[in-house]
């Protein structure tokens, strides 16, 4: 998964003006106890904040 395809299911899901406020927000202890933004900025690899985002959020398994 590439960065721009994360940010495009992230504002799928959130709104494009909610979902960089919530990547830069929400702690996760799958990222380490990081936000999804600081996963991403440490090297952390899109699809697997992704997969940490969809468990949040409680997303249906068709949108992995």
């Amino acid at each position: 998964m590439r960065h721009s395809e994360f940010w495009e299911r992230m504002e799928h899901h959130l709104g494009a003006g909610y979902a960089r406020v919530w990547a830069d927000t929400q702690v996760m202890a799958e990222l380490g106890g990081r936000t999804a933004l600081e996963a991403l900025e440490a090297g952390v690899g899109p699809r697997q904040v992704w997969r940490a985002v969809h468990a949040r959020l409680e997303l249906p398994a068709s949108e992995r």
